[in-house]
């Protein structure tokens, strides 16, 4: 088990959060991991935007992590098509500590919906690991267009169902 250097907590994610949120996401690295971004993520009137609005969709569940008394990332379910989906992501700072994995099994907690999905880039192990420590079980693959990699890449599809 990785080393939880930080109480972590969720809370519902408010407007105020979304600058801090918005600079993770533009790590070159972290980008390529997620793979599945936006067309442009380094546009920030448009990130605000996009969030401020899914902050008041009530088919979202929208959690920031707070490991300690920072910032340390966000973890939402959404809706795509008929299904509840989880995304997460967290701050590089944060990686390999364990944050990811007790955010989610929290989350899960709070968030109800089931089945609920995960999709996560081939080369992804790390949020691979985390789905499976979590109880989430890889059913199939997909390929779609990565915008962070601009090419079209294979995902593996994982499913929670209770």
């Amino acid at each position: 088990m990785e080393d939880i250097k930080h109480e972590i907590k969720l809370r519902p994610t408010v407007v105020a959060d979304l600058e801090i949120l918005f600079q993770f996401q533009l790590d070159p690295e972290a980008n390529y991991l997620a793979a599945f971004t936006s067309k442009d993520s380094t546009n920030k009137e448009t990130y605000l935007a996009k969030y401020t609005k899914l902050l008041n969709d009530p088919t979202v569940n929208n959690q920031t992590i707070i490991a300690g008394t920072v910032i340390a990332g966000s973890i939402a379910k959404f809706i795509m098509g008929d299904d509840a989906e989880i995304t997460y992501w967290i701050d590089k700072n944060f990686w390999g500590q364990g944050v990811a994995t007790t955010a989610l099994k929290e989350f899960l907690k709070i968030e109800t919906a089931r089945p609920i999905f995960g999709r996560v880039a081939f080369d992804n192990s790390g949020s691979q690991k985390v789905l499976e420590k979590c109880g989430f079980v890889k059913i199939s693959t997909d390929t779609g267009f990565a915008n962070a990699r601009q090419t079209e890449i294979e995902e593996f599809i994982y499913r929670l169902d209770a």
